[in-house]
């Protein structure tokens, strides 16, 4: 599974807030790089 695509596209249609794709950061689905690619901003717990 693509994770980065998927949490994406539910972040993008408004199905995620910055909270929930820091839980995939959290269980190591995706990187904090991509993390900020997906939200613009930067990580902090």
């Amino acid at each position: 599974m693509d994770w980065f695509k998927t949490v994406k596209t539910y972040y993008d249609a408004g199905y995620y807030t910055n909270d929930n794709v820091k839980v995939f950061v959290i269980k190591n689905k995706i990187t904090v790089a991509q993390y900020k690619q997906i939200t613009d901003e930067d990580y902090s717990i």
